[in-house]
């Protein structure tokens, strides 16, 4: 029976009400020891009814070893894997020890449970309990916390028990489970012994703080009298490992040590065999009176102490040459990374032969995407190892597994333990300096990345250093890294590398390089290789190409198992279907890169897709996420020195702007943005952005400025071939120089719906001005039309008042028929449109089946049909090109 617990239990069973209707969720209950929230745990499971419950719980002595946890808790649903997505499947697979390898992507293994609980929910829904999660494995813990963030449209109740202030990453609904009001703590104490005198009872539960374990446990400890009052109460009172000391002292010798083997192993097997070995000649009588101790409970082959604090008593209590004697007869009787562990904590000092296991156990934790005990295990394995390049080796081995987890802190930390031991290797020195370089890039001071990569030669390293001095916007280091890379040998990345130095520079062969490198994107098989792509084609000043590049990198990044990459990918895809004027789409991408680099710790890809947002806000005219999305974008990018996400911060707030009308406050951001100087602006961001410069220099009447930046912009596309190049050009030309006929050279040229609406748009709005209202009207009602189903509700109304001036008063244009879709779910109707399952959908997007096909099911009402094959005619339809005509 629970006492005082009924504003917790409500709190728990709105939880499991919302999960059984389709909208789950994951709470944290947080108290410290002993304060009753197994007790809530084991209430929680009881009442789900007809909803399944699955279990699991941290075991200290079991911290290290992978996946232990989640060995336990998905075991009873391991029949439902045959269901997941390939990729999922075979990832939770190999998680499981149930296949070798895996893809080693902690993203797709989470993705793999969450879609193994969403199966597991099935009609009735599931409850997933998780006791000490403050033990629980880390891979284990990443993989749960990856799912509980993405519980919204399942029939999923998660519930987090932790002790004390212990981080729950992400999880933000907190359940505080506190010491028990007076009255119920009376009850509990009447219930168990008897009525103790009020001043007694009102002692121990001051004392106690009305703690549930410490009442019951420390109230069974005093003497009738004390109880009475008529003896004063024990100073101190019982507590800590002294609440469960006299249980531990009291058993005799061979009890005392089948519990320290109990303490530190969990398979009773085990357990009796070592204590044979160690002496214990009753070794079943001495286990059974562990038993009767109530200390530990037994379930089939495992057991597992009553209380975590008992088992730390056990601890406190024994020698620590005993423990390792005991370690050391486990370590004979176990197998894997239980064995590793065993000699671990055998260990006397360093001994390479446990070091060595201990990589191994490192190993299989990394390819089953358990980067967080693979950073444990070699660190503990690096403090094993006698000779010191192998510990730093060990050390910058373990750095990027932590980083792969999502903890740049401990790799920071780590990497710079390592760097201490390198000695006189300059080969192991270069490959620390260039992850130094990696970690800074990702997470820290940009332009100090830019310091370290570029003192190295190879060219994965000058190539680092050019993407970081590229993100800091420091054209003179990219320039001069460019030079150094010529010096090697053809190849994609070196012509690719070479070509944007030289061509900055002004050099005339650096545009052949580029072209050179982006003949052979069909060669391509990696993301990476893709953005260097996309980055050849920006420096020739084809940024329809260079979106091309990077939508192919994502394609490649999710389906591939990219490890820790992927959002920095979706940086440059959300970026390019934003220019691609797929704003829905890009929102989407954005919002899933943002939450994936939260999770690993990307600080810079984190300002990257805030900027984005707030860009995207901006052409939707929405000033206080716009504005709020880029403050929060430059609190990174600006001290970190990301000059390009810097600049897009900026660019937001200069689009918005214009959207707006605010023609004077917009010209003024957009010449702030032309002389930003590194780390606080771009020149990319600054050439992209000419056109809409030119169109704030005009609507302000700066025409001296608009031509001044016409002839930047030639300046810096004269090497760009495309149409649509070509096309944003002649837009340019007709604003600076009002030609007409610039104007319809563009429309001409354009491919991209999105920027042809604003030449529309620009041109609809002269013929007006022009009393040529007749030959407006096509235009305009083109534009609005585009805007109106892209969502830029600034320029739609601005087109709209245009048109009714025009002498058109017709009722707004019907809805675009995929207009009413979020923008997840635009994302899946196109990956059906493109011939996907949800299985292959699910896979790409690190979604459940089943919540693909919740989707699907709001989708086809909306849309008003029934089928696949419907929708994808729909999409098909939406992402069919703008005739030449229509844009006339």
């Amino acid at each position: 029976m629970l006492y005082g617990r009924s504003a917790e239990v409500s709190a728990l069973d709105e939880v499991i009400a919302r999960a059984r209707h389709g909208c789950g969720g994951a709470v944290v209950l947080r108290g410290e020891a002993g304060v009753g929230k197994t007790a809530l745990l084991d209430g929680v499971a009881a009442r789900g009814e007809a909803m399944r419950v699955l279990r699991t719980g941290g075991v200290e002595s079991e911290s290290d070893l992978a996946f232990a946890a989640l060995h336990q808790l998905l075991r009873p649903v391991a029949g439902l894997l045959d269901a997941l997505p390939g990729l999922q499947r075979d990832a939770v697979r190999a998680a499981l020890g149930h296949a070798a390898g895996g893809a080693g992507d902690r993203f797709l293994l989470g993705a793999g449970v969450l879609s193994l609980l969403a199966e597991a929910a099935g009609p009735e829904g599931l409850i997933c309990v998780v006791d000490d999660f403050q033990w629980v494995d880390r891979a284990s813990a990443d993989a749960l916390l990856f799912a509980a963030r993405r519980l919204g449209t399942e029939r999923i109740a998660m519930f987090l028990a932790v002790r004390g202030d212990a981080p729950v990453k992400g999880v933000p609904s907190t359940v505080g489970v506190r010491g028990l009001p007076e009255d119920a703590a009376a009850e509990l104490l009447e219930s168990r012994h008897g009525l103790p005198a009020a001043p007694v009872r009102r002692e121990l539960i001051t004392l106690t703080g009305g703690n549930p374990l410490a009442l019951n446990e420390i109230a069974a400890r005093l003497t009738p009298a004390q109880l009475a009052g008529r003896e004063a109460l024990p100073d101190p009172l019982p507590g800590g490992a002294r609440l469960f000391g006299d249980r531990v002292t009291g058993l005799s010798a061979p009890a005392r040590l089948v519990a320290l083997l109990a303490a530190v192993e969990t398979d009773v097997e085990v357990v009796l065999r070592a204590a044979e070995r160690l002496g214990v000649g009753a070794g079943a009588a001495a286990f059974a009176e562990l038993e009767e101790s109530g200390l530990v409970e037994v379930s089939g082959t495992g057991m597992r102490f009553r209380h975590p604090l008992m088992r730390s008593a056990v601890h406190e209590a024994a020698a620590a040459a005993e423990i390792r004697r005991v370690h050391a007869v486990l370590a004979d009787l176990t197998a894997g990374d239980r064995r590793a562990w065993h000699l671990a904590e055998a260990a006397l000092g360093q001994a390479e032969p446990v070091a060595l296991a201990l990589v191994e156990v490192a190993g299989r934790a990394r390819d089953r995407g358990g980067y967080g005990a693979a950073a444990t295990a070699l660190t503990r394995a690096a403090g094993l190892t006698p000779e010191p390049r192998a510990r730093a080796v060990r050390l910058k081995d373990a750095a990027v597994a932590a980083w792969l987890a999502g903890r740049p802190g401990q790799a920071e930390s780590l990497l710079a333990e390592a760097r201490e031991g390198v000695g006189g290797d300059s080969s192991l020195a270069m490959e620390i300096a260039q992850l130094r370089g990696r970690f800074e890039l990702n997470s820290g001071n940009a332009a100090e990345a830019v310091r370290i990569l570029r003192a190295g030669d190879s060219l994965d390293m000058l190539a680092d250093a050019v993407e970081a001095a590229s993100f800091v916007g420091d054209t003179a280091a990219v320039i001069e890294l460019g030079r150094r890379a010529a010096a090697h040998p053809d190849g994609f990345l070196r012509d690719a590398v070479a070509g944007i130095g030289l061509t900055l520079n002004g050099d005339a062969a650096g545009p052949g390089l580029l072209r050179r490198a982006l003949a052979r994107a069909g060669e391509l098989e990696d993301a990476t290789a893709y953005l260097w792509a996309a980055a050849a084609a920006s420096a020739l000043g084809e940024s329809d190409v260079s979106t091309e590049m990077a939508e192919r990198a994502g394609r490649v990044a999710r389906v591939s198992g990219m490890t820790g990459q992927l959002p920095v990918v979706l940086e440059f895809v959300a970026t390019a279907d934003r220019l691609a004027g797929r704003l829905a789409r890009s929102r989407a991408v954005s919002e899933e890169g943002l939450a994936l680099a939260r999770e690993a710790g990307y600080e810079n890809t984190v300002a990257a897709h805030l900027a984005n947002l707030a860009v995207l806000a901006a052409l939707r005219g929405e000033e206080e996420p716009c504005e709020r999305q880029a403050r929060e974008a430059l609190a990174i990018a600006l001290p970190h020195r990301v000059g390009l996400h810097a600049g897009v911060a900026a660019y937001a707030a200069a689009m918005l702007d214009l959207c707006l009308g605010r023609y004077a406050s917009a010209h003024d951001r957009f010449r702030a943005i032309a002389v930003a100087g590194p780390g606080t602006g771009h020149p990319t961001v600054a050439w992209r952005t000419v056109p809409d410069r030119v169109e704030a220099a005009v609507g302000a009447g700066d025409e001296a400025g608009a031509r001044a930046a016409l002839s930047a912009y030639e300046r810096s596309t004269e090497h760009a071939a495309t149409s649509e190049s070509r096309a944003l050009l002649a837009r340019c030309r007709g604003l600076a120089e009002s030609a007409e006929e610039a104007f319809d050279e563009a429309l001409r040229l354009h491919t991209n719906p999105f920027e042809a609406a604003r030449t529309a748009l620009l041109l609809g709005e002269r013929l007006r001005r022009a009393q040529r209202p007749g030959q407006a009207r096509a235009h305009l009602r083109m534009a609005w039309e585009i805007f109106e189903q892209a969502g830029a509700r600034p320029w739609a109304r601005r087109a709209q008042e245009e048109l009714r001036a025009a002498g058109e008063n017709a009722g707004a244009p019907p809805p675009g028929v995929l207009d009413a879709l979020t923008p997840q779910e635009l994302r899946i109707a196109g990956l059906v449109a493109d011939g996907l399952s949800s299985k292959e959908i699910a896979a790409q997007l690190f979604l459940s089946p089943r919540t693909v096909e919740y989707h699907l099911y709001k989708i086809y009402p909306k849309l008003g049909i029934g089928s696949r094959t419907d929708l994808a005619r729909l999409v098909v339809l939406r992402k069919a090109p703008v005739a030449a005509d229509d844009m006339l």
